[in-house]
């Protein structure tokens, strides 16, 4: 299971870029969105892929029974969801923002308005 979230994992990666590269910038956003989403997938994938009870001591027992699933990386990967979607978030407010004022979606567009 691992190599295919390997091979996963590239290909959002590879199209994250490109779509941040392209001159819209709602292709930007979503190039964004991607980012965030292989990263998150990267983090599961190192993590290991195995099934395992909930990390949980029974009482008067030393150490869990079993195998148990690790908690870090759900917590890491929970994190990571929601600062994406904050950033996110922000993205999409200042880019309606931008489009307001230049009436354009194109960065080179953008560009010109500086003076």
């Amino acid at each position: 299971m691992e190599p295919i979230l390997a091979i996963v994992v590239g290909i959002l990666y590879a199209s994250a870029i490109y779509m941040m590269l392209r001159r819209s910038i709602v292709k930007l956003v979503i190039g964004l969105m991607l980012l965030s989403n292989a990263a998150n997938l990267l983090i599961f994938a190192a993590a290991g892929v195995q099934r395992g009870a909930p990390p949980l001591i029974p009482i008067g027992a030393m150490q869990p029974e079993g195998l148990v699933a690790d908690p870090l990386p759900q917590a890491l990967i929970l994190t990571a969801i929601v600062i994406a979607f904050g950033v996110l978030a922000f993205a999409v407010v200042l880019i309606h923002r931008a489009y307001e004022v230049v009436n354009a979606d194109d960065l080179d567009k953008m560009k010109d308005t500086d003076t």
